[in-house]
């Protein structure tokens, strides 16, 4: 699938409208890495979020820089200052917070990383924006009030555009995307676990281009 080029450095509301989905990866085999960044970008997804939530998770962060030029990789939740640093240095060129301090976004400005901050309430956005940070990641979107809170915060905070992750389902996808604030989603299901097991990366493929299909507002 022929995509758009992208700069060098993408900013996040490059990332985030890239595709209506960017896959939340957990990964806990390297060896997983490469083949299923391959699998998500020939179905039309490049915006690949690897969290840090596993030990393997750097070194598969290089790998797919290495091996998959035509993936943007970026690190999933990052925390602190150092998780940011060790993201970058692995390759990545966006990384996503499950909440936002102003350490971690000095950080990620100072490295020239785009970043996507976690907010769930309006006191978190408006210390997002006050450091320059308008495309911003809805988490835990389900359980912090789903589409009925990102309505209500249409009218004060129009000027941001959001990714909500957490509950974010196939089934439950266009409800957030059909939204005017939201510039894309965040999901597992586009990666499942058994799939990643079993070596079906053609399913891999066959859900992100499902997902790429997914209209948007």
């Amino acid at each position: 699938m022929a995509l758009n080029p992208l700069p060098d450095r993408p900013t996040a509301l490059q990332v985030m409208q890239d595709a209506a989905v960017i896959p939340v990866i957990v990964l806990q085999e390297t060896a997983h890495a490469v083949p299923l960044a391959r699998a998500l970008v020939a179905g039309g997804i490049r915006m690949l979020e690897i969290t840090l939530r596993t030990p393997a998770a750097l070194a598969c962060i290089e790998a797919i820089a290495r091996d998959v030029p035509e993936a943007v990789v970026g690190a999933g939740t990052v925390r602190s200052a150092a998780d940011a640093q060790a993201a970058a240095m692995a390759g990545a060129r966006f990384v996503v917070s499950p909440g936002y301090t102003h350490a971690v976004g000095k950080a990620c400005h100072d490295l020239g990383l785009a970043l996507l901050p976690g907010v769930a309430t309006g006191s978190e956005i408006m210390m997002a924006q006050e450091d320059g940070y308008t495309a911003l990641k809805f988490f835990p979107a389900v359980p912090a009030g789903g589409a009925a809170m990102l309505k209500a915060w249409h009218g004060p905070f129009n000027d941001v555009k959001f990714c909500p992750t957490g509950g974010i389902t196939a089934a439950n996808a266009a409800e957030f995307l059909a939204l005017p604030n939201v510039a894309c989603v965040g999901g597992s299901w586009l990666t499942p676990a058994d799939a990643m097991t079993a070596g079906d990366w053609k399913r891999i493929t066959r859900l992100a281009a499902e997902a790429v299909a997914l209209p948007r507002h």
